[in-house]
């Protein structure tokens, strides 16, 4: 009995952290980023990872919440318990395994350029050189074109979030901008914007840069969330929800592991 009522006092002041890991899932998410994350007309999220999420926290039989947040410093927000975990269709590169640990794959789908249709610009620095290409701020394609590129005399210009570049993409700001293939396929042109645009050359999956495929971002120390999360995850693969939610969105195969590449 004195065990019983010790575990409610502590229960009560907030101490029993299993306990409230298994209650409540808290992720964050930058939505500029359709057809992964966005916002409706309404305000609501809307989006892939959206729908991922919602049905990881409802096979986990935990509350889902939704933190909006930056994505250049989403890391930074999660190490500072803002939310729990992130889910922004961000790669498993090996810098950023250094700073979070990783869930299973969500999804892996390969990078491309974007460009005016009939520009003949492909993505390697012998068509780019002299050209200017915009990136999003902390994603693995910003980090590919200033590491790969910009050393070479491509201008590669940073913008605080993807739907920023269109803008200036649609204008002739920029050449093109480098940033997620399923992304822009299945949303910037599918738009009245970008109906005059269209990926250039192939599409780029290295590894080295773009990691190995998406996955739900996590504290290192998080073990019950990762649990959690994962045991989700193969439920919702056995189940077919994760492929019914796919088809919602891609007319392609998302779940793409590195041996098939």
């Amino acid at each position: 009995m004195k065990k019983f009522v010790l575990s409610a006092v502590l229960l009560a002041c907030g101490f029993s952290t299993a306990a409230l890991a298994q209650s409540e899932l808290r992720f964050g998410v930058d939505p500029t980023f359709p057809p992964f994350e966005s916002k409706a007309a309404d305000g609501s999220l809307q989006g892939f990872d959206i729908d991922m999420g919602n049905a990881i926290c409802a096979q986990a039989k935990v509350k889902c919440v939704w933190v909006q947040t930056g994505y250049d410093g989403i890391i930074p927000a999660l190490k500072a318990r803002k939310f729990d975990a992130i889910l922004s269709a961000m790669a498993m590169t090996p810098k950023r395994r250094e700073q979070v640990a990783f869930s299973d794959m969500l999804y892996n789908t390969p990078s491309a350029l974007v460009t005016k249709k009939g520009s003949n610009l492909q993505p390697d620095v012998a068509a780019l050189k002299g050209k200017t290409v915009g990136v999003a701020q902390g994603t693995t394609q910003e980090s590919y074109a200033k590491e790969v590129w910009a050393k070479q005399g491509v201008q590669v210009v940073s913008y605080p979030n993807q739907d920023e570049i269109y803008p200036d993409l649609a204008s002739g700001r920029v050449d093109g901008t480098l940033t997620s293939a399923a992304a822009a396929e299945t949303g910037f042109l599918k738009t009245p914007q970008g109906q005059a645009f269209a990926i250039s050359g192939k599409t780029l999956y290295d590894k080295k840069y773009f990691g190995e495929g998406v996955g739900i971002g996590l504290r290192q120390d998080d073990t019950t969330n990762l649990k959690l999360i994962n045991s989700a995850l193969a439920e919702l693969h056995k189940n077919g929800t994760y492929d019914k939610l796919a088809k919602k969105y891609f007319t392609f195969n998302v779940y793409q592991k590195l041996d098939q590449e």
